[in-house]
């Protein structure tokens, strides 16, 4: 009996629409929760490590300078570089680079020897937002970016709350060196399933018609990129940047001083103090995905873009006040779900802060929008660390450190306000 022939394979056409942008997103997601682990590995053995090398407060917050300023050096190049050389490659390198300096901080001694570590750190770690901003614009349209980079944003949470888990494990079994070698040798695995899994959407062989129609889907954008220095012409990247001038350096004091806080404060040591960073992250996951959605959703029921960002970042930089009593609260589990507040408000104020560039350029200038902004957080950090740590050393309090962390977003706000009345394309990118 002779076979029919088998049916010819239906088109990719006729098949169940994709949704590949997912995967994508989980692999941004991946890579920042390695990033964050990376960077707060110090943070943790900060107290431990200030006793051995004989490290003052003073000497701590210029070793978190050092990183924050070579961040921001970095950044003012790397967002540019993965607008020409593309994120395959780029973030490919990036995670190699950034993956051997946290493995080399097993090998200082002394206060410089980290300040060395750490500078090298932030310029490897620089290019992880630039290219995630990048690729989000990339691989979903404007309604969804909020949520994506809020998810993404989700991964500095995810970071922060292993780091608690498993960096005192390593540091007490093993020695503190191999927390950052441990830790440090994650990120290599990333590179095994993003170098085969990553290509722009409309060359890469898993995504659909119809979800390169959805990705596709908002208005036309101008294709000529925007050179990198007329970027300074345009207010919207000054809103962008001065958002993240006040807003990054508080977001580094929660990331370097918590734990430092925690340990004078409520006298948590390496053992004793996982939980109430688990805690304290797990509410910054909660915020950063709450943030973006919050406004995504008001833009699918049919608010305008510029209502819903601006009413995400009010609600959040409201949201912030309850910080300034974090010092004043003698009970450690209050404290620690008002810095958790904190940290839920600023991811929430990121996620939204970070979407503005999609909004507001064309795709291939994103990566050198968020790039610049990268570069003016962090130099608001390496100034904000130095006085952190002076004024703990001269006052030993937090007093005047919270002050600025309640009040700095919603400054924030006001400048994007005063700066950006609507959030529109520039009108030379329309």
């Amino acid at each position: 009996m002779i076979e029919p022939e088998a049916a010819p394979a239906a088109p990719l056409s006729a098949k169940k629409p994709t949704h590949f942008r997912w995967v994508i997103l989980g692999l941004l997601f991946f890579a920042t929760t390695i990033n964050y682990l990376d960077r707060n590995v110090m943070g943790i053995l900060a107290p431990d490590l200030k006793t051995l090398f004989h490290i003052s407060d003073i000497d701590y917050g210029l070793i978190n300078g050092s990183f924050a300023l070579a961040y921001a050096a970095g950044q003012l190049v790397s967002g540019a570089l993965m607008d020409i050389i593309g994120v395959h490659g780029g973030f490919a390198i990036a995670l190699i680079l950034w993956s051997a300096a946290s493995m080399l901080h097993a090998l200082a001694g002394s206060a410089s020897g980290f300040r060395m570590a750490r500078a090298f750190l932030g310029v490897a770690e620089s290019p992880n937002f630039p290219a995630s901003t990048k690729t989000i614009s990339e691989w979903f349209p404007r309604k969804e970016r909020a949520f994506a980079f809020g998810f993404v944003n989700a991964g500095t949470n995810m970071g922060a709350l292993l780091a608690p888990a498993v960096v005192p494990w390593l540091a007490i079994k093993y020695g503190w060196q191999w927390a950052f070698i441990g830790t440090g040798g994650i990120g290599l695995i990333w590179l095994a399933f993003w170098l085969p899994l990553y290509r722009a959407p409309a060359a890469h062989p898993r995504v659909s018609p119809e979800e390169l129609a959805h990705i596709q889907s908002d208005p036309p954008e101008h294709s000529v990129k925007i050179p990198w220095l007329t970027l300074f012409t345009y207010r919207e990247a000054w809103a962008f940047a001065i958002g993240k001038f006040l807003t990054d350096s508080m977001w580094w004091f929660y990331i370097t001083w918590f734990p430092m806080f925690l340990n004078s404060n409520h006298k948590l040591d390496l053992q004793t103090i996982g939980k109430p960073l688990v805690i304290i992250y797990l509410m910054a996951d909660a915020g950063s995905i709450a943030g973006g959605w919050f406004s995504s959703s008001m833009i699918k029921r049919g608010a305008s873009v510029n209502r819903a960002r601006k009413t995400g970042l009010l609600i959040c930089a409201l949201a912030m006040f309850p910080v300034f009593f974090a010092q004043g609260i003698a009970s450690l589990w209050p404290a620690v779900i008002v810095m958790g507040i904190a940290t839920a408000a600023h991811q929430g104020f990121s996620s939204n802060l970070y979407t503005l560039v999609s909004d507001m350029f064309p795709r291939q200038s994103v990566a050198s929008v968020a790039g610049l902004g990268g570069t003016a957080g962090y130099i608001g950090a390496a100034l904000f660390q130095p006085f952190v740590g002076w004024m703990v050393q001269t006052t030993h309090s937090y007093k005047w450190p919270f002050v600025c962390a309640a009040s700095a977003y919603l400054l924030a706000f006001v400048v994007i306000q005063l700066l950006v009345p609507k959030i529109t394309p520039p009108k030379s990118t329309a």
